[in-house]
């Protein structure tokens, strides 16, 4: 590495430690979304305000209005018409506290952000990257209401369509910054089989699609149900008729709890065989041991993950372990996207004459 090169990556160190620091906050925010959900908190605030929604009731008449709004909706009226003033408190807390996090990671992203701009630190491939990130930050404020909405007028509880879409896409943002992270290293690309590389991607994709059946199985609680394994419904392989009951047969997949819980459960068995002959390719294949590795600390997180699956079903959604399950999906799909990234040619990363070229211009 040249001396410039050396200035160059000492510069982008503040980089990223403001990513890995946005990255933490993500996954907290993932958490507290988690509890607010599993704690059914998350139509106590009714109304979208960005700017002064930051603030909370200040005094008793507050609290009165925003209980007051509550009870105007569904969820109210047909689960909770009993519910106290003191017990709307605690649900409040729990969502104002998802939106206030939501409201300080953008702040967080933002003003580091143009400090780095302004001094010059980004190359034009880092601003790209970073701006779009932003840009799907500011969408996910958006879908988040979006899914707000849906339980405010006909349903007692948020889409489950729209609650994994916000999920998935807080997980994306999340996959872009580790994603951005590693790109800014300077480490030597691992050589692998193609096939390997193929592997790695194809759990990477497996990985998000068994997230966003999960997001489906907490938004229609089906976890709730079925609580055994491994029979489902009392067989290994429920019956066609109880599967695809519902017209058109796709919205079983959907809506039909059966099926949802069923196709979770099929594609963890699935994405566990594959990391396991993952795990093998990669020691026949002779890869070295950054991908050995690799493959083994995926494969070992998605059996955690499988293990903590079935506990959470068999004691019927316990909070602690719901969020431990969730807690570790995050943690499946770094060492997921990590893999990924090690096998992947270092082209589009930032190199060492693009790096001594911006500090040339910078100069």
């Amino acid at each position: 590495m040249t001396a410039l090169s050396q200035t160059r990556h000492k510069e982008l160190r503040p980089v990223r430690w403001w990513l890995i620091a946005v990255a933490a906050m993500i996954v907290a925010m993932v958490l507290v979304g988690g509890a607010t959900r599993l704690t059914e908190s998350g139509l106590s605030i009714v109304e979208w305000k960005p700017v002064t929604g930051a603030i909370p009731p200040l005094d008793e008449s507050h609290w009165i209005a925003a209980f007051e709004a509550y009870k105007q909706i569904p969820q109210y009226r047909e689960l909770n018409s009993g519910m106290t003033l003191h017990e709307f408190k605690t649900i409040f807390w729990w969502e104002w506290s998802h939106r206030l996090l939501g409201r300080v990671i953008g702040v967080v992203f933002l003003l580091p952000f143009l400090w780095f701009l302004w001094r010059g630190v980004l190359t034009s491939e880092l601003k790209k990257r970073l701006w779009v990130i932003f840009g799907l930050g500011g969408l996910q404020g958006a879908v988040g209401w979006w899914m707000v909405a849906s339980g405010l007028t006909k349903r007692v509880e948020v889409s489950q369509y729209r609650l994994a879409a916000h999920l998935m896409l807080a997980l994306i943002i999340f996959a872009a910054i580790v994603w951005t992270l590693r790109r800014l290293s300077d480490r030597a690309p691992v050589l692998a089989a193609s096939r390997l590389r193929v592997t790695s991607w194809v759990l990477l994709g497996l990985t998000f699609l068994q997230i966003y059946f999960g997001a489906l199985v907490a938004g229609l609680r089906a976890g709730r149900v079925f609580n055994t394994w491994p029979e489902i419904d009392g067989a290994l392989i429920p019956s066609a008729s109880r599967l695809f009951f519902e017209e058109p047969w796709w919205r079983n997949m959907f809506d039909n709890t059966l099926t949802v819980q069923f196709q979770h459960r099929m594609t963890a068995y699935v994405l566990f065989a594959l990391a396991i002959w993952h795990v093998i390719d990669a020691i026949r294949a002779r890869a070295g041991n950054a991908v050995v590795n690799g493959a083994l600390w995926l494969a070992a997180s998605i059996a955690v993950q499988a293990a903590l699956g079935i506990l959470t079903l068999l004691h019927q959604v316990p909070i602690d372990l719901a969020l431990t399950h969730q807690a570790v999906a995050i943690v499946v799909l770094t060492l997921a996207i990590l893999q990924v990234e090690r096998m992947k040619p270092r082209g589009a990363a930032l190199t060492e004459r693009q790096l001594d070229l911006a500090v040339g211009k910078a100069a």
